[in-house]
């Protein structure tokens, strides 16, 4: 396989796996190309590279961007804008889980925290309270979870992670 190859399939399957995780394939395709580029890319080379059009580059860099996974470079003399992804996997992830979580998570939290003001004062209602409080509860620890990794450094992530393994 030459280089051109495995990029193409590095591109797609990293496209599919974030399609799997509900995150939009073309971004995470504009990710990988960006991720694999030896040097920043235009906007004009994502659309060369993946085959899109411009107003769909424009938006998924800009999207990139906003979860931080994506900066923008000028070149003096020049007037187009360059783009590189964020090399450093750790604050790939932490990037992610960070959207993610505000995105996700913390919206739940909110809904929990609202329905929790429920009486239970019947069947249906303790059975219902029963539910949000186990949800409540799980929410909460997986939001501290979160919170810790986000805050964490890639070495005490490792280390945690490859105890778990063993």
């Amino acid at each position: 396989m030459d280089i051109q190859e495995g990029k193409q399939k590095f591109i797609e399957s990293w496209g599919k796996m974030a399609s799997d995780w509900g995150i939009n394939r073309t971004m995470a395709q504009v990710h990988a190309l960006l991720l694999l580029a030896h040097e920043p890319l235009t906007a004009d080379e994502v659309m060369e590279g993946l085959s899109i059009s411009r107003g769909n580059t424009n938006m998924n860099l800009r999207a990139l961007i906003d979860w931080g996974l994506v900066h923008k470079q000028l070149k003096s003399g020049e007037r187009k804008e360059y783009f590189y992804a964020e090399k450093d996997m750790w604050t790939v992830v932490r990037q992610i889980i960070i959207h993610r979580k505000k995105k996700e998570l913390e919206p739940m939290l909110k809904v929990l925290d609202d329905v929790a003001g429920v009486e239970a004062k019947c069947p249906e209602s303790e059975s219902f309270c029963n539910v949000v409080k186990d949800l409540r509860m799980l929410s909460q620890k997986a939001n501290q979870t979160l919170d810790t990794l986000i805050r964490a450094d890639s070495t005490w992530f490792s280390n945690i992670f490859f105890r778990m393994v063993r």
